[in-house]
This record gives structure tokens, C-alpha cells and sequence, in this order.
């Protein structure tokens, strides 16, 4: 598997992420252990140096005679020899400790077998420092660098490097340089240090395990979610119901139930569009096979071109249905939001209403326009939508409005609000059967229409967040009146 697949797991991205961040982390905290213990050591180290150093010092008085010193050599040789021999009880950590001790004239009193010669005379040299000239005797000038030799020092004598503690008694003027030789010394140090650091390197491998064991399971609600959606039949759009959810996969889960109601909606605007369109075109369809197959049938030229107007006349109605079916779906609540612009109603009301003068001039019939030309009629709408209310509202006044009759279109001003009224001069529609009249399909009068106008123009009224009512017009007909917010809210 490639590593831009791989990496395209969240389970995978975790793992290198956790991992690589436990190694960098592990890493980081190792070196600074194995510095730590390797500097601690160190210390440990030089301070059994100085501990050694001073025990020989306390060892060793001055009045120590030849024999009795000559004894003490042995025990220590013997003591220092046994501790490196095969099967003697002791520990892998003790020092291969080297010492050697002058008197105040630098003359060698005692000092391991394993003491190179030449110690304290190597390390004036390695030094830089001189022994003063003169007849001083070697007790003074010894004396004279005592500042400079006390303490710890790290010289080579031959082909070893060698750690060394110089101690000085001002009471006995006895020397003594206590010894251990680094290699030996560093195979120590590094033992003791790495193995500090085996729970760190047997832990990394182990915390890995349970961090890919950790992620998976924390990563199965959304494993059990995919498993569920996966298992859904095309034609099951209910929403996902799961037992117990992450909080941060409820907002998943919440979008993809809003999703499916979407799409359910959806689903049901098309079957809603289909059943709507099929009812309303069949008889329209079937009048116009009549009307053809009359025509056809027709014994004269009179009686086809009757047909023919009639054909004509029905395709024109067909048109019309249809027309209005596709607007009402476009205007679904589900279907794309409105395009709210700032307009003034005032001017867009006299442009429609100059396209729709003709309707009215035609059935010899007064359409007027109302309006406090002071006020302001801004408003944010949607101008193409709102011309769809606008026309269908005028035009079915001209519909049922009898020839020679008034159309009047109000325009008022509210605070938070515009009003727009359309009254007209026609039979009206009795009290019972006004709310009927925004019903698909329903047709309150002998009108041409689908009786889908009024339902246009309150789907359009709702999308602006608005009302819409009906009453009795001081004419004499119907009174529509629509209120219109200046700014809709959401």
C-alpha cells in the first residue's frame, strides 16, 4: 500500500502522528537521562576517588615505620589483587582504583601495583607547571604548587587516560594521588548509563501497542457509523438513529440526518411536481385530442377552423398550466434561496403594472395605482419572485372582473412594513370558500387558470417572510392584501 493511501486513514495519520511525536519525545528525554546519568556517575565516581584517597591518608601516619609500611603494602596489594581475581565475591561496578602516596620530599612511600611510575611527575608536566629553582628544599617547592595539584585531574601516562585525585596533608606533608584509568572507568560509566535506559527502550515498543489499540478504539463509533450508513437501502431516507454517539461525531451525525431530510424533501417536491402536473394536464390533454380529432372529422371549412380556435385555445391554457407548475416548483422552500436585493416598490410596481395595462384595456376595464408618492417603499425582495405575485394577483382580477369594471393596487407605508392591496370590482368569493382559494388546483370562478395562482403568490409571500389576507374590497369584489417586511428576517 502506498503512503499517500495509508495516510489517508485517520487511524493511520493518528498512529504516525502519536508515534512519531512518543519516538521524538522518547528520544529526546533518553539523551537527556543518559547525560544526566552519565554526569551523576561521573560524580559518584570522583567522589569515591577522594573517599579512597583520604582512607589511604588516614592509613598512613608519619612515624610509620619501614616494616610497618612494608606490611600495609602487602595488605593493600593483596586486598587490591583479590578484588580482580576470578570468583571473588564483589560487584561489577567496583573501581579498578590505582593509588600512590609520597612523603613531604616527594619520595614514594606506598602505591598499588597497578600504579604507573612517574605519577606525580607526569602530572606537574601534563600541567605545564615547573618546580621552583633554587635550594629550596622539595618539601617547600612541592608546597608552592600544592594550589595547583589539589584536586581532580585527567592526564595520559603512556597509552592510558587516567582520572586523578591529589590530596595533601599540611599536618604529615604526605602526598597522595588516587588513580583510575578512564577506559575502564568509561566502560563503567556507559554500563551503568545505558541501562538506564532499557525501561524507556522496552516501553516505547509496549506504548505503541496501546496507542494502536487506544486510537482503534476510539475510533469505533465512527467505524460502527460507516457501518450503518453503508447498510442503508437506496430508498430508506429516515434518519440515522444510533445508540451512543461521541460529542464529536454528533454534528456528523446531525448533518447527515439534515441531509437525508433534504433529499427526502427533494424526492418528494419531484413526486409532488409529477402528481401535480399529471392531474392538471390530463384533461387539458384530452380536450385538446377532441378538439384535433374534430377538426379532422369537421364536414366544412367553418367547422375545422372552429376546431382549430378551439385547438388553439387549449394549447394556450396547456401553456399556461405548465408554465405556472414550473414556477411553483422553482419556488420550493427546498429549492434555491431568493436573491434579496434592495428595491423600491413603488417603481417596480408601475413597471408591472404598465406590462399588465393591456390585459386591463382589452376587457375595457380601469386599472389605477394608489401610492403616497413622500413615502419610502424600499424594501430588500427579490424582484423577479415578487413580479410573479404582482401579476398573478392583477391578472386575476382582470379574470374575474366583468368588462367596463375597477381595478385599484394600493401601496402603503408601515413602520417596519409595506402593505400592497389589490381590490377589484368583480363577483367576489363568499367567506367559506376564500381560505380554499390558495389549494392547488382549486378555482374559486369560471376563470382559464390551474388554480395555481394564488398558491404562487403565497409560497412567494412566505419565502419574504410576509402574510397575506383576504377580504372584501370596497368595490364590491375581493380584496387581497399583502404585508411585506422591509427587511425579512432569517
Amino acid at each position: 500500500m502506498s503512503l499517500p493511501r495509508l495516510l489517508g486513514s485517520i487511524r493511520a495519520r493518528l498512529l504516525v502522528l502519536l508515534l512519531g511525536l512518543l519516538t521524538g519525545s522518547f528520544g529526546l528525554i533518553s539523551h537527556r537521562i543518559y547525560n544526566d546519568s552519565v554526569h551523576e556517575v561521573r560524580e559518584l565516581f570522583d567522589a569515591q576517588l577522594a573517599q579512597s584517597a583520604r582512607l589511604v591518608m588516614g592509613l598512613v601516619r608519619h612515624q610509620l615505620g619501614e616494616s610497618e609500611r612494608d606490611q600495609l603494602q602487602a595488605v593493600l596489594d593483596q586486598a587490591l589483587l583479590r578484588q580482580r581475581g576470578p570468583g571473588t565475591l564483589g560487584h561489577e561496578y567496583e573501581g579498578k582504583l590505582a593509588f600512590q602516596m609520597l612523603d613531604d620530599d616527594g619520595e614514594l612511600l606506598l602505591q598499588s601495583a597497578s600504579t604507573p611510575p612517574g605519577l606525580l611527575t607526569s602530572l606537574i608536566e601534563q600541567l605545564g607547571l615547573r618546580l621552583p629553582d633554587g635550594e629550596l628544599p622539595m618539601r617547600q617547592r612541592l608546597t608552592q604548587l600544592s594550589g595547583d595539584l589539589i584536586g581532580y585531574h585527567s592526564l595520559r601516562i603512556g597509552q592510558h587516560r587516567w582520572r586523578v585525585f591529589v590530596l595533601h596533608d599540611s599536618r604529615d606533608y604526605h602526598w597522595v594521588l588516587a588513580g583510575e584509568r578512564e577506559d575502564v572507568r568509561g566502560e563503567l560509566i556507559g554500563k551503568i548509563a545505558r541501562r538506564s535506559l532499557q525501561p524507556s527502550l522496552i516501553g516505547l515498543p509496549l506504548v505503541g501497542l496501546l496507542l494502536w489499540l487506544t486510537v482503534g478504539w476510539g475510533l469505533r463509533p465512527l467505524r460502527r457509523m460507516a457501518a450503518a450508513i453503508r447498510g442503508r437501502a437506496p430508498d430508506n431516507l429516515a434518519p440515522l438513529m444510533f445508540p451512543s454517539l461521541p460529542s464529536e461525531l454528533e454534528p456528523m451525525a446531525a448533518a447527515i440526518n439534515r441531509l437525508l431530510l433534504q433529499v427526502n424533501q427533494l424526492l418528494e417536491q419531484e413526486k409532488r411536481f409529477i402528481a401535480d402536473a399529471a392531474h392538471e394536464l390530463r384533461t387539458p390533454l384530452a380536450v385538446l385530442r377532441i378538439h384535433a380529432q374534430n377538426a379532422l372529422e369537421a364536414p366544412d371549412a367553418a367547422d375545422r377552423d372552429e376546431a382549430l380556435g378551439q385547438l388553439a385555445g387549449g394549447v394556450d391554457r396547456a401553456t399556461r398550466v405548465v408554465a405556472q407548475l414550473l414556477t411553483l416548483a422553482r419556488l420550493d422552500p427546498n429549492a434555491m434561496p431568493l436573491n434579496m436585493d434592495r428595491l423600491d416598490l413603488l417603481a417596480f410596481l408601475r413597471g408591472e403594472l404598465a406590462e399588465l395595462t393591456p390585459l386591463a384595456l382589452e376587457r375595457q376595464q380601469e386599472l389605477v395605482l394608489e401610492a403616497d408618492e413622500a413615502a419610502d417603499y424600499r424594501l430588500d425582495a427579490d424582484a423577479p419572485s415578487l413580479g410573479l405575485v404582482v401579476q398573478n394577483l392583477v391578472s386575476n382580477a382582470v379574470q374575474y372582473t366583468p368588462a367596463g369594471g375597477c381595478i385599484q393596487v394600493q401601496l402603503l407605508e408601515e413602520p417596519q412594513a409595506l402593505i400592497l392591496r389589490v381590490q377589484d370590482s368583480g363577483p367576489g368569493v363568499p367567506g367559506a370558500l376564500r381560505e380554499r382559494l390558495f389549494e392547488r388546483f382549486f378555482r374559486g370562478g369560471e376563470g382559464q387558470g390551474a388554480g395555481l395562482g394564488l398558491s404562487i403568490v403565497l409560497r412567494v409571500v412566505e419565502l419574504h417572510r410576509g402574510s397575506i389576507a383576504l377580504g372584501d374590497s370596497p368595490l364590491g369584489g375581493l380584496q387581497v392584501s399583502v404585508r411585506l417586511p422591509k427587511r425579512p428576517t432569517s
